[in-house]
Formats: C-alpha cells, structure tokens, sequence
C-alpha cells in the first residue's frame, strides 16, 4: 500500500527528471506499482480510509511521485457531469490538443507540494491522449474539462513539469484569452 510517507515532495531531483517509457510486456512489478497507485488515489477519496492511514485526498498520481521515474499514471476523477473515471495507464502520450484553454478556478493542488499557490494554471480544453492500460491493451481518449486538466497535470509530471511552472509569475491570476473556467 502506498502512503503518504511514500510520495516525495518538491524539491526532490526525481520530480525533475524526464520519466523513462514502460518497455513492453510491463513487467509484473510494474502493474503491481500502477495497481497501488490506482489504490492510493481510491483510498484517498474514502474518509475512512484516509483518516485510518492519513492519506492526502487525491484524484491524480504520477509515478516519479513515488520516486518511481517511469511514465505511468493513477486517476481516479468525477467529470463535470459526476461520472466516475478510474484510469491506470503506462506511457501516456497527449497527441493531439485544441487551442482553447481552460482552467480551474479553484487553481489546482499537488500530493507532492504541501502549500497552496495560487494562480490560474493554463491549460487546453480538450487532449486527445494515446496510452496502454493496466491489461496491456492499447487505449485512445478524447478528454475535457476536468479530467483533460487532471491529465495534462499528471503527464507533466512524467516530464519533470510541476503545475506552478505554468502559473504567470508576473500576473498569477491573468486569465488566458478565450479560456474556459470550470469550477471545482
């Protein structure tokens, strides 16, 4: 099981670093990792659980967050209409984004940074991403709203890009041009 005690916070040379890609077939101890970070973000999200283990709540981890650089994502995500989405994915790829941006108005959070920053994280509206699931099956989705934000935050991970890297550190609040606000 993975705690808090296993993410790694800012700071940390691995949440810097450019993720390696998953050879395939993913080796058992690679799906055994995706699996508990999938668990983690669950876990999180039930009080119980998360008080019982002192969990942060989360709806996104990144493997380099466990010290772990390998390109592979856990998310566990509502959309806007309150459906439930639950991916665990090797070697996310975005390949394809609209112009249009959007952004949470709330700014968004990280299991690895302990303090709020505010500022208005730019990012698209709508990705296509290219991936491979837990069961080696090749997957493509088209995403927006909350869960493209969700996993542009993640894949950036996978990049050694933190979510502040994209706050304007001029105007921390400017709104992108033609952007789309999503509350959460």
């Amino acid at each position: 099981m993975i705690t808090m005690e296993n993410i790694i916070r800012e700071g940390h040379p691995t949440l810097r670093k450019v993720a390696e890609e998953v050879p395939f077939p993913a080796s058992d101890h690679d799906k055994d990792t995706l699996s508990k970070m999938l668990e983690y973000v669950k876990n999180s999200q039930d009080p119980e659980i998360s008080k019982k283990y002192g969990l942060r709540p989360g709806i996104g981890l990144a493997a380099p967050q466990i010290n772990v650089a390998k390109r592979m994502i856990a998310i566990y995500a509502q959309d806007e209409k309150g459906v439930q989405h639950s991916y665990a994915l090797f070697n996310p790829k975005i390949v394809s984004h609209s112009v249009e941006k959007s952004y949470l108005t709330s700014g968004e959070g990280c299991l690895s940074v302990d303090r709020a920053v505010p500022g208005i994280v730019p990012r698209y509206a709508r990705i296509r991403v290219k991936a491979t699931n837990i069961e080696g099956e090749k997957i493509d989705i088209r995403l927006k709203g909350v869960l493209a934000i969700v996993f542009q935050h993640e894949i950036d991970h996978l990049n050694g890009v933190m979510f502040y890297d994209h706050i304007n550190s001029e105007n921390p609040f400017q709104e992108p041009d033609n952007a789309i606000a999503i509350d959460r």
